[in-house]
C-alpha cells in the first residue's frame, strides 16, 4: 500500500480567511504550509467572504459535522439599490431601484426573518439541482430552479446605517444559511433591490474571531521549513459547545468498548440542556473527553468516539 505523503498532524487551526480565495483554496495552502496528510474545513465561506474558517486535520477531519452543525455568527453590509445575479458584489447588475429603505422600514421587516423561516438558496450555490452544481448551470447561463429550503436564524439585527445606500447587520444561525439569500430578500421585502457589499464570519460553534490567524502568518520566521504544529488545537476543542457529561471509570470503560450505558444510573448527571430525546452530549473522563454520545430511548449510546 502506498504511504500517504506528507505529516500526520491531529487538530484544528482557525483561519482568518483574507477575500478573494475559495475556502478549498485556503485548505490547500493551509495543507501545503504544514505539510499535512490530510486537512479539510469546517463550513464554505464565499470568496468576497472574510473570517474564520476551521481547518481540521487528520482525526479532526471526523469532527467537522458537529462543527458545521454548530451556531454562526456573520456581520454584513447589504448594499441597496442593485440586485446581482450572485447576489453578492462579485456578480453583474441584474436589476435597480432607487428605492432605499429607511431605518424603520428594516427593523419592521427583520422579523418575519426570524425564526425558522423558508429560504432560496442563491443561483451561484452548491445546491445540487439534477445531479448538477446550481453555479455551474448559472455560468452556463441556465438558470437552476431552486427550491424553498427550511432555514433557522436565531437573531438579526440592524448594527449600523454607514449612509442611505448600505446598512450593516448581524445574523446568528444554524447550518446551511445562506447570508446573501437573507440580504436579497430583506432589500426585496422593503420594495428594493439589494446585494451584500462585505461578510465576515464572526464565529463557528466554539471557534471565534480571537482565536483565528491570518492566512500569511503561518510561515513569517521561515518560509522552507513546516509551519508549527504547536499552532494547532485539540481535535476536542470542536466538541466545547456540546453539553458535557461527566462518567466514571467503568462507565468510560463500558462506552469505549461500545457499550450503550443506561440512562437511569446517570440520573442527576445529565446536562439540563441535553436534549433528552436524541440530543448529542460529550463524553467526559476526568478532563479526558472520550467522545460524543446520543441520548436515545432511555440509553446513552456511543455515536464518535475520539
Amino acid at each position: 500500500m502506498r504511504r500517504r505523503r506528507g505529516r500526520a498532524l491531529d487538530g484544528w487551526l482557525i483561519i482568518d480567511k483574507p477575500p478573494g480565495l475559495t475556502s478549498t483554496d485556503v485548505v490547500n495552502r493551509v495543507r501545503r504550509a504544514f505539510d499535512a496528510q490530510k486537512a479539510g474545513h469546517g463550513g464554505t465561506l464565499d470568496p468576497l467572504a472574510t473570517g474564520v474558517l476551521p481547518i481540521a486535520f487528520g482525526a479532526a477531519t471526523k469532527t467537522v459535522p458537529y462543527v458545521m452543525d454548530g451556531t454562526k455568527l456573520y456581520r454584513f453590509t447589504l448594499r441597496f439599490g442593485e440586485a446581482r445575479d450572485t447576489d453578492d458584489a462579485d456578480g453583474a447588475v441584474t436589476a435597480t431601484s432607487p428605492v432605499r429603505p429607511t431605518d424603520e422600514a428594516l427593523r419592521v421587516a427583520l422579523p418575519a426573518f426570524t425564526g425558522t423561516i423558508m429560504q432560496v438558496p442563491p443561483a451561484y450555490s452548491a445546491v445540487k439541482v439534477a445531479g448538477e452544481r446550481a453555479y455551474d448551470m448559472a455560468r452556463e447561463g441556465r438558470a437552476p430552479v431552486l427550491e424553498p429550503r427550511q432555514a433557522r436564524v436565531d437573531r438579526f439585527s440592524l448594527i449600523e446605517r454607514p449612509d442611505a445606500d448600505s446598512a450593516v447587520f448581524e445574523v446568528e444561525s444554524g447550518k446551511g444559511v445562506y447570508m446573501r439569500s437573507l440580504a436579497r430578500d430583506l432589500a426585496m421585502a422593503c420594495g428594493s433591490f439589494g446585494h451584500i457589499a462585505a461578510l465576515r464570519r464572526l464565529r463557528v460553534g466554539p471557534f471565534t474571531e480571537a482565536q483565528a490567524i491570518p492566512l500569511d502568518k503561518l510561515r513569517e520566521q521561515d518560509d522552507t521549513a513546516p509551519a508549527s504544529p504547536d499552532l494547532l488545537l485539540p481535535v476536542a476543542t470542536a466538541l466545547a459547545d456540546i453539553p458535557a457529561l461527566a462518567l466514571t471509570a467503568a462507565e468510560a470503560a463500558d462506552l469505549l468498548h461500545g457499550q450503550a450505558l443506561s440512562l437511569v444510573g446517570l440520573m442527576g448527571r445529565i446536562p439540563r440542556t441535553a436534549d433528552p430525546e436524541g440530543g448529542l452530549v460529550r463524553a467526559m473522563a476526568g478532563s479526558r473527553v472520550l467522545g460524543l454520545c446520543r441520548l436515545d430511548d432511555g440509553w446513552l449510546k456511543p455515536e464518535r468516539l475520539l
